[in-house]
């Protein structure tokens, strides 16, 4: 993240020595080892279905030309241009590369090492630290989620009120900013105060759940207002130059004021029914001109209200248990496909590090609980692109827009589909993780062990 102090620096070294040391496939890929290399050129996929989740629908025998990074065709009756490399697609489905809207990949690489962990940054409004700086481009994690089709996610910050900024990322690149799916591609978060009792071990007097949640309210009023002050004394300045800047110098300001402005989303984690509801009323009584809310685990208690608010709602985990004993077992399933049916614009985060990868799953219970199978597509996605804003560039599978592909075996939603191609901005993308090493390892191991001594 930005600014860090020494130690930030140090920490994020030692994460990155403990991959290269201890990591052979991060290792093997930060070292330029041929096999764990994506390669450019240009690719014809001929002959598959082809889910573009664009305006030509679905294409049963379908052809996607990509070169350049970039989808240059996509039709029924495209001509392969000559010294392409056709991937044959009989039997095969395409789809656009999967979008989680919320993890932490990249940033964590083994949860009980906190030298590998760089989420949680000291401090309670933190807004201007990007998590893009803190994200590791070797995280070993990240080859075993494009594996399963994932091929961007938002990678964010957890602590405080405000953590920091969060980034929209491919799941390949040499560096963070390569990573980075556009220059805009990052959100301010907000960890909106639970106003309530945390839980049933929360035994805490019902004054002092009240006196807290009041604390927790004002400091996030407070905040705002200083970000509202700053951006109008930044704008007088801007009138009279000669008059020098008037306010010291506030990074966090900074940050919040490129909200307040509407150059920047905010994006509101939220879970329980009674605070979504008080966020979506401090968001619209403070006016943010751009908002998602995020998290939403009792969304569908208060559908209505999400829908109403016009906010999009990325919704997750889905693969998780009810937050309150008395619900249905299927509330975390059916919540998406609940807040869908009031009217609301749905995507899918899975909350996850290590296992993002099970996105397509998470949007398979969804599907099979309300949302349905095109939603769910769609969740995961164009339209979860479109929530971060970057439906210009993926999402979906069309002319111009970078080749974001995967080709599978069948429905991703599936745990019996095998991904068997995956292209990121372009890049076909080798299927090697350190779990299939492992798991090759172990298939053909010899030990060289006859039993005699």
């Amino acid at each position: 993240m930005v600014n860090h102090a020494p130690s930030d620096i140090a920490m994020r070294f030692l994460s990155l020595l403990f991959a290269l040391l201890f990591v052979p496939a991060a290792f093997g890929q930060a070292m330029g080892d041929p096999v764990a290399q994506g390669r450019r050129g240009t690719f014809a996929i001929v002959g598959a279905r082809v889910y573009t989740m664009g305006p030509q629908g679905t294409l049963e025998r379908g052809t996607v030309i990509i070169r350049d990074g970039r989808i240059e065709a996509v039709g029924a009756s495209v001509a392969v241009p000559s010294g392409a490399e056709v991937v044959d697609g009989t039997g095969l489905e395409v789809y656009p590369g999967l979008i989680d809207g919320g993890t932490g990949v990249g940033m964590q690489e083994v949860g009980s090492q906190p030298e590998t962990t760089d989420r949680d940054d000291l401090g309670e409004i933190i807004p201007h630290l990007q998590a893009l700086t803190a994200v590791n481009p070797n995280s070993v994690v990240i080859p075993v989620t494009r594996l399963n089709g994932v091929t961007t996610v938002i990678s964010e910050p957890v602590g405080g009120l405000f953590p920091g900024t969060a980034a929209l990322v491919h799941m390949h690149g040499y560096t963070p900013e390569q990573m980075l799916v556009a220059p805009n591609a990052r959100y301010v978060v907000l960890e909106f105060p639970r106003t309530g009792r945390r839980g049933g071990f929360d035994q805490r007097p019902d004054d002092e759940v009240r006196r807290a949640a009041e604390t927790a309210m004002k400091r996030l009023d407070d905040t705002w207002d200083a970000a509202v002050q700053a951006v109008r004394m930044d704008s007088a300045a801007q009138r009279t130059p000669e008059a020098g800047r008037t306010r010291p110098y506030a990074p966090e300001l900074d940050a919040l004021g490129a909200v307040v402005r509407g150059e920047r989303t905010l994006m509101i984690r939220v879970d329980v029914a009674q605070d979504i509801e008080k966020a979506i009323q401090w968001a619209q009584r403070r006016r943010i001109p751009k908002v998602i809310l995020s998290g939403l685990q009792e969304g569908w208690r208060v559908a209505d209200k999400i829908a109403a608010s016009g906010y999009p709602a990325i919704v997750g985990p889905v693969l998780s248990v009810p937050t309150r004993g008395s619900d249905r077992y299927d509330r975390a399933y059916s919540n998406a496909g609940l807040i869908a049916q009031a009217g609301g614009r749905i995507a899918i985060r899975t909350s996850e590090v290590e296992n993002a990868r099970n996105l397509p799953f998470h949007a398979g219970f969804a599907a099979a609980y309300g949302l349905g199978r095109e939603a769910a597509l769609r969740a995961v996605t164009i339209d979860a692109a479109r929530v971060f804003g970057v439906d210009d560039r993926i999402g979906s599978i069309e002319p111009g827009k970078v080749a974001d592909v995967i080709v599978t075996t069948g429905d991703p939603f599936e745990t019996k589909t095998e991904v068997r191609r995956v292209f990121i901005d372009g890049y076909d993308i080798p299927l090697v993780s350190r779990q299939t090493q492992l798991y090759r390892e172990f298939l053909n191991r010899n030990p060289g062990y006859t039993g005699q001594r």
